[in-house]
């Protein structure tokens, strides 16, 4: 496996322990819906949130968060939709980021994006 996909699965189980340090209930990990894949749903206060995570080994070019763009925002808007009707969930439902990036010690820093975009945001 390459070393950036490493970086992204250590980024991603990064993201999962801070989310189970703030209460959420993890459902589902790489949800994948077609060509489409959701990183992690949770559920907190009887809200599904479906979160993006992204990780970059540096911040030089643009920030993790800059890189979701309309075309994912559709994918995950997509298989969010796929994922209620498939297990019968009427929730509401919120769209995160987790932006993971080393700080300059080496060390991972999470910044939890809530409500970082909505499903209309896709058009």
């Amino acid at each position: 496996m390459a070393t950036h996909n490493d970086f992204g699965k250590k980024a991603e189980d990064f993201a999962v322990e801070f989310l189970l340090k703030h209460h959420y209930k993890i459902l589902v990990r790489n949800f994948r819906f077609q060509k489409a894949e959701i990183d992690i749903i949770t559920e907190k206060d009887n809200l599904i949130v479906i979160v993006e995570v992204k990780a970059r080994s540096t911040d030089a070019f643009i920030l993790p968060q800059e890189a979701v763009t309309k075309t994912k925002i559709r994918s995950i808007v997509s298989a969010a939709n796929h994922y209620l009707e498939e297990f019968s969930k009427n929730q509401e439902v919120r769209f995160d980021i987790i932006s993971v990036l080393p700080d300059e010690k080496g060390r991972l820093t999470v910044e939890h994006i809530i409500d970082a975009f909505e499903a209309f945001d896709a058009n």
